[in-house]
């Protein structure tokens, strides 16, 4: 599922562009802050998922001209292998190291989002990440319609990028 019209005429720019341009966020905050280079978006239409099992979930929201939130849903096992890459150290289990780690990737990720969101000058803000994980949780955020929700392969391992942006 991908963005109401309305939003993308509204930023100037088509989905598949946007697309185009949070992919190539997701690897460079990959490639930099994880040391992953093999991130690949795998272009299908993924319906928001809301229903989560042995996952983490990092949240950023966005206030201001448009306001929405920045999600990142990654399974137990690849949250931890992504916090033992930033730390250079074996992570084995989920806690506040898993928790700041996957906070601060989606931080960085939602802030490359926002550079999209204010090139015209729209004034955005973006909250403290919030984390959940657990071993069965649903998440509800915003409008399936305003939703664009992206799937991404790494390590034979899935993980989401979805964005709920809503104009003011």
């Amino acid at each position: 599922m991908g963005f109401n019209p309305l939003i993308t005429a509204a930023l100037g720019i088509s989905e598949d562009e946007l697309i185009r341009l949070v992919t190539a966020d997701v690897s460079e905050v990959f490639t930099t802050m994880v040391d992953i280079d093999d991130v690949l978006h795998v272009p299908h239409v993924v319906d928001p998922v809301k229903h989560f099992n042995d996952c983490v979930t990092a949240m950023v929201g966005l206030a201001g001209a448009y306001n929405g939130m920045v999600s990142l849903h990654a399974t137990h096992s690849l949250a931890m292998s992504f916090t033992s890459r930033m730390l250079g150290m074996e992570v084995t289990e989920i806690g506040p190291d898993v928790n700041d780690a996957l906070g601060e990737i989606a931080n960085m990720l939602a802030g490359s989002f926002k550079q999209h969101l204010t090139r015209a000058g729209n004034d955005v803000r973006l909250s403290t990440p919030s984390v959940v994980n657990g071993k069965e949780y649903v998440i509800s955020v915003g409008n399936p319609q305003d939703t664009l929700t992206l799937l991404f392969d790494v390590q034979s391992e899935w993980f989401i990028l979805s964005i709920v942006l809503e104009t003011e």
